[in-house]
């Protein structure tokens, strides 16, 4: 990682963006999905995850690890 500020050049030449750190459509949705969880966790006792084995289920398994 590179230390040079907004609008320099970063450690390949790249110009980096004026924003500290940006995150990717799917980074955004898994950072609000990792919030829910935690939300969840917190509010109750013992939350659980209901778990049939197909793609959604898979996804929801991946983010509580």
């Amino acid at each position: 990682m590179s230390a040079a500020g907004p609008g320099q050049e970063g450690s390949y030449g790249e110009e980096l963006p004026d924003e500290p750190y940006v995150l990717s459509h799917l980074d955004a949705l898994e950072s609000e999905a990792v919030h829910i969880f935690r939300e969840v966790a917190g509010e109750f006792e013992r939350p659980v995850i209901l778990f049939s084995g197909g793609k959604d289920s898979i996804v929801m398994l991946h983010l509580a690890l």
